[in-house]
């Protein structure tokens, strides 16, 4: 039962880690990269589509981001939806694809960036640490159903915050290498 929670506990809190790394791969720097609109929302014939569904993204430099749709007629709707969203960035429509030219960051959008940087990682611990006690509670659950010794019940939870402070660790290093990527001129 224990070994059961303590497995449930890391995998939900690996799926917290994995959900962070894509908040911040969605962030914006000073370099392209396709991450930065692969989940933009795109009103396809009426249906909400990832933009990865409808087109190819490659960066083939480094402030520049190409967006190809399979379909064409989907230009004007990629083109739409890059313009209503917050990335602040303006597409160039030649009717075959869509250039999305990546400005260089001030140092006050860096300084706004690194905050969100930071809200982020503090999100992804937060989860962590509700999962941290969601377990916690069951395993307390199980000593009230005596099915689990008080001995078993201290191990189980000391294991569980050893689990809690290692995926938090993991938080803040990926926090603090984007920092750095955001930072970096």
């Amino acid at each position: 039962m224990i070994d059961e929670i303590k497995r449930d506990t890391e995998q939900r809190m690996q799926a917290s880690i994995d959900a962070l790394l894509r908040e911040l791969a969605s962030i914006r720097t000073g370099r392209a990269s396709p991450a930065l609109v692969e989940r933009l929302s795109v009103d396809y014939y009426g249906t909400a589509t990832p933009l990865n569904q409808l087109a190819g993204v490659s960066a083939p430099e480094s402030r520049l981001l190409v967006i190809q749709p399979w379909d064409r007629g989907a230009l004007s709707a990629i083109e739409r939806a890059i313009q209503m969203s917050e990335l602040g960035l303006t597409p160039n429509n030649d009717g075959q694809v869509i250039r999305l030219t990546i400005p260089q960051l001030t140092e006050e959008r860096r300084k706004d960036l690194v905050k969100l940087v930071r809200a982020k990682v503090e999100d992804g611990k937060v989860a962590i640490r509700n999962i941290r006690r969601d377990a916690i509670d069951s395993i307390k659950e199980l000593m009230k159903e005596k099915s689990i010794g008080e001995d078993e019940e201290r191990r189980a939870e000391a294991e569980i915050q050893e689990m809690t402070n290692r995926f938090i660790e993991q938080a803040d290093a990926h926090g603090q290498a984007k920092e750095a990527e955001v930072l970096e001129v």
